[in-house]
C-alpha cells in the first residue's frame, strides 16, 4: 500500500499539468451535468414493509386519481374578536377563497369548510383542505403564488389566515453561518501551517472535491430522486473529510521538507505514510455510510451513498490533487522549520552544522508524558465524564417533524396552533384507517363495524363515517385523536387499532390498515429502532477487521469500537439536552423543542463511527509506526502525539466548525445533524482520542500490540507505517552516498 501510494504520490507530483487538468476537467463537466439537468422535486418517501406504506400503496390501487401522495395545504381562518366564522360576512370571504383555489390546474380538490363540518365548535376557526396532483416541492411557483394570494384576500377582508400543509414546502437553506465555518476552517489552516499557501491548499481542494459530488448529486437528483437534504449533507461531510485528509499528507509532506528530502520525494513519502491513514480512514466512513443501506429506507440509503461518494471524491483528491498542487506552490510550502523543532522534528541537512539547542517539548508531547504518567486517573476522568453526558440520551424520544416543530414565524406553525385551538392537539396528526373488505361477505357492515370498534378505543375524538371507493371494497376512515401527533398516546392508539384490525381480520377476512403522516413516522421509528443493532454489528464488525488488518492487534481496533459508543451515546446526551430538552435552545436557534428525528440516532452511528475511526487511525498508526520502528510502548505513546496531536486538533476543530455552520440551515433535520456531529467530534476527538485512547494504550502496554501468530500470517501485509519506504529510500541514501565517496 505504502509503496504504491508512494508512486503515485511522485507521479502526480511530476505530471502535476496532466492531473489537475483532470480534476478541473471532472469540476467542470460535473457543473455542466448539474446546470443542465431538470429540477429535483421533493424526493419520494417511502418505507418498504411497514404497515403504513402497505396501506398507502393499497389507496394508489384502489383510489386512482386521488393523488394520496400529492401536496395539501390546510387553510386556516379566524374569526376577529367577538365574530364568529359562521357570521355571513365571514361565510361569504371564505367561499369565495374556495373558489377562487378551485381555479388552479394542479388543484384536485378543496373542501368547504361549512358543508364539511370544518368548523370549530365556538365557531371561531374553520378551514379547507386543498389537495394538490403533485407534492410540494413539485408545485409550480404560480400554484404556491395563487394559495397565498387566496390568503392574503381573506386577510384584506379582517379575517386571520395561515396556510398549513406541505404545499409552501421550500428547498431548506443553510445561512451565513456555513461560510462562518469555512472561514474558521482557514484560520485554523493559518495557524496550522503558519503559511497562506499551505493553508490554502487543502481549501481548494475540498471545495473542488465538494463541487464535483453536489454538482454530481445534482445532475442525478431528478433520475435518481434524490431530494435537497442528500446534496446538503454530502456537502457537509464532503467538506469536513476533504479539509482533514489534505490537511494529514500536506502537514506530512511539511515534514518530510523538514528531515532535508527534495520536494518529489517528500510529496511521494507523504502520501505513502499519512496517504495509506487516509485511504483506511476514508474506507471506514465510505463503510459507515453505505452500511445505512441496511436500514431499507430508500432516502436514507440514497442519502448515505451519496455522502459516501462525495468521501471518495475526496480521498481521491488528497491523494493526487494534494501532490499535483505542492509542485505548482514549489518552495512557497515551507518545511516545519523552526516549529518542526517544536514538533521534535530535525531541521533541514544544510542546517544541520548550526549548533544544536535543546526542543521545548510541544504541547501534544507534554500532554502525553502527562497521561502515560498518570493513566487510570485520566480514564476514569474520561470515562465518567462521557458518562454523565450521555445521561439524557436515557429519555431520548424519537419523532419525525411536523409542522409544529417550525418556527413560530412561520405560516406552518401559526396554522397548526389555530388548529389545535379550534379543534384540539390531535387534528393536526389525524390518522388514516383503510378497510380492505374484498374477500369479506359483507363490505358494508365491515366498514360499520370497524368504525365502531374504533370509537370504543381510548384517546379517539372523532371517527368519521366510512368513505368506501367505487368497487364498494375498500374504504377510508378518518380518526382523530385526542392527543398531538407526535406523543406516546397517540402511538399507543395507533397500535390500538391494529390490534382490534386483527381482531376484524379473524372474523371477517377484512384488512384493517392504519396510514396517514402519524402512522408512517411511528413506522419509522420502531423500523429505524429495530435496524439499529445489526446496522452496529456490520459496520462496527467491516470496521474491525480493516482495522485489525491496519493496526496488526486485537486489543486497539476494540479500543476504538468501545470509545465510538461512548463518544455517540455522549453526543446524543447533547442532542436530548438541546432539541427535546431545550438547554441551550435559544443560542442553537431551536424555536420548538420537540422529538429528536427518528432517523438521528442511526444516521448519526453511522457517520461519527467513520469520522471517529479516522482520528484513530491518524493517530495511532503515529504510535504503530514508533512501536514498530523499536520505540517502548510508553514512548510511542508520546511519540505519535508529538508528531500528530497538533494536526488531529487542528482537523478536530476544522470539523467541527464545518458542521458548526450547518446549525443555521432553516431545515430542522440539517439543524439537528449539524449539531449533533460538531459536539460528536469534540467528545471524540479532544476526550476519547487525546486522552482515553493514549490511557488505555499505556496501561496495555506490549498487549496493546498483541496478535497471535496464526492471525498475523494470515493478514494481508499493507504496511501503513511505510517500513517498505524506510527501507527503499534508505538504501537509496546509501547509494548516494557511494557515488559521493
Amino acid at each position: 500500500m505504502a509503496t504504491f501510494l508512494y508512486k503515485l504520490g511522485r507521479l502526480s507530483f511530476r505530471r502535476r499539468h496532466f492531473v489537475a487538468l483532470i480534476w478541473v476537467a471532472l469540476l467542470t463537466l460535473a457543473g455542466v451535468g448539474a446546470a443542465s439537468a431538470p429540477a429535483a422535486g421533493n424526493s419520494s418517501f417511502s418505507i418498504p414493509g411497514t404497515e403504513a406504506q402497505k396501506a398507502f400503496d393499497l389507496l394508489e390501487q384502489r383510489f386512482p386519481g386521488t393523488s394520496a401522495d400529492g401536496a395539501t395545504a390546510r387553510v386556516v381562518f379566524k374569526a376577529p374578536s367577538g365574530e364568529k366564522m359562521t357570521d355571513p360576512g365571514n361565510k361569504a370571504t371564505v367561499q369565495d377563497t374556495v373558489k377562487e383555489l378551485s381555479d388552479g390546474s394542479e388543484v384536485v380538490r378543496v373542501t368547504d369548510p361549512y358543508q364539511a363540518k370544518a368548523v370549530s365548535k365556538d365557531g371561531t376557526i374553520a378551514y379547507a383542505q386543498v389537495s394538490y396532483k403533485v407534492s410540494g416541492m413539485e408545485l409550480d411557483d404560480a400554484a404556491k403564488d395563487a394559495l397565498k394570494d387566496s390568503a392574503q384576500d381573506a386577510r384584506k377582508a379582517g379575517l386571520t389566515v395561515e396556510i398549513g400543509g406541505d404545499a409552501l414546502q421550500a428547498v431548506p437553506h443553510t445561512g451565513s453561518s456555513e461560510v462562518i465555518g469555512i472561514a474558521v476552517a482557514a484560520v485554523v489552516l493559518v495557524i496550522t501551517f503558519g503559511s497562506l499557501v499551505a493553508a490554502g491548499l487543502p481549501l481548494l481542494t475540498a471545495l473542488i472535491g465538494v463541487g464535483i459530488g453536489v454538482s454530481a448529486i445534482t445532475g442525478l437528483a431528478s433520475a435518481l430522486d434524490l431530494g435537497s437534504t442528500t446534496s446538503t449533507l454530502a456537502m457537509m461531510i464532503g467538506l469536513a473529510v476533504g479539509i482533514d485528509y489534505a490537511l494529514f499528507i500536506v502537514s506530512r509532506y511539511r515534514a518530510e521538507l523538514a528531515e532535508g528530502r527534495e520536494r518529489e520525494e517528500a510529496a511521494g513519502r507523504a502520501v505513502g505514510t499519512a496517504g495509506s491513514a487516509v485511504v483506511f480512514a476514508g474506507l471506514t466512513v465510505v463503510i459507515a455510510l453505505v452500511g445505512l443501506s441496511v436500514v431499507n429506507i430508500p432516502m436514507l440509503t440514497k442519502m448515505g451513498i451519496a455522502a459516501a461518494g462525495t468521501v471518495a471524491i475526496a480521498v481521491l483528491i488528497a491523494l493526487t490533487m494534494i501532490p499535483a498542487l505542492l509542485g505548482y506552490a514549489g518552495r512557497k510550502v515551507k518545511p516545519m522549520g523552526e516549529k518542526g523543532k517544536r514538533f521534535g522534528r530535525s531541521k533541514p541537512q544544510d542546517e544541520a552544522a548550526e549548533p544544536a539547542r535543546p526542543a521545548k517539548p510541544n504541547l501534544g508531547t507534554r500532554w502525553a508524558s502527562f497521561v502515560v504518567r498518570r493513566p487510570l486517573a485520566v480514564l476514569l476522568l474520561g470515562v465518567i465524564g462521557l458518562g454523565a453526558a450521555a445521561v439524557p440520551a436515557t429519555s431520548l424520544e424519537l419523532g419525525l417533524p411536523d409542522d409544529g416543530s417550525q418556527p413560530t414565524s412561520t405560516t406552518q406553525r401559526r396554522a397548526y396552533d389555530l388548529l389545535s385551538e379550534g379543534f384540539g392537539p390531535g387534528f393536526n396528526g389525524p390518522l388514516m384507517v383503510v378497510v380492505d373488505a374484498k374477500n369479506s361477505d359483507d363490505p358494508k357492515t365491515v366498514f360499520t363495524e370497524t368504525g365502531d370498534e374504533i370509537r370504543g378505543l381510548k384517546d379517539v375524538v372523532t371517527v368519521t363515517p366510512a368513505q368506501p371507493n367505487k368497487a364498494g371494497d375498500t374504504a377510508t376512515i378518518t380518526v382523530i385523536p385526542g392527543s398531538q401527533p407526535s406523543s406516546v398516546t397517540t402511538e399507543n392508539l395507533v397500535h390500538g387499532i391494529r390490534d382490534a384490525g386483527a381482531d376484524i381480520k379473524a372474523d371477517t377476512d377484512a384488512t384493517v390498515l392504519v396510514t396517514g403522516s402519524t402512522a408512517m413516522n411511528i413506522d419509522v421509528s420502531e423500523k429505524l429502532n429495530d435496524a439499529l443493532v445489526p446496522y452496529l454489528v456490520l459496520v462496527v464488525g467491516l470496521a474491525f477487521l480493516l482495522l485489525i488488518v491496519v493496526f496488526r492487534s486485537i486489543l486497539v481496533p476494540l479500543k476504538a469500537a468501545l470509545g465510538f459508543l461512548l463518544s455517540v451515546m455522549a453526543a446524543l446526551g447533547a442532542v436530548v439536552a438541546v432539541f427535546q430538552w431545550g438547554w441551550l435552545s435559544g443560542l442553537m436557534g431551536v424555536e420548538q423543542t420537540g422529538p429528536v428525528m427518528s432517523m438521528m440516532p442511526i444516521f448519526m452511528v453511522g457517520v461519527v463511527f467513520g469520522l471517529a475511526m479516522d482520528y484513530e487511525v491518524f493517530l495511532v498508526t503515529r504510535m504503530r509506526e514508533a512501536y514498530v520502528h523499536g520505540e517502548k510502548p510508553a514512548q510511542a505513546v508520546v511519540t505519535g502525539f508529538r508528531h500528530g496531536a497538533r494536526v488531529v486538533t487542528a482537523a478536530a476543530v476544522i470539523m467541527m466548525a464545518v458542521f458548526a455552520g450547518f446549525i443555521g440551515s432553516s431545515e430542522s433535520m440539517v439543524k439537528m445533524i449539524g449539531f449533533g456531529l460538531a459536539i460528536a467530534v469534540f467528545f471524540d476527538a479532544f476526550v476519547v482520542r487525546m486522552a482515553i485512547v493514549p490511557a488505555v494504550l499505556a496501561l496495555l502496554g506490549r498487549k496493546a500490540w498483541w496478535l497471535p501468530k496464526w492471525l498475523d500470517r494470515a493478514l494481508p501485509n499493507v504496511d501503513v507505517e511505510g517500513e517498505g519506504l524506510r527501507t527503499r529510500t534508505d538504501r537509496g541514501d546509501e547509494d548516494r552516498e557511494l557515488v559521493r565517496a
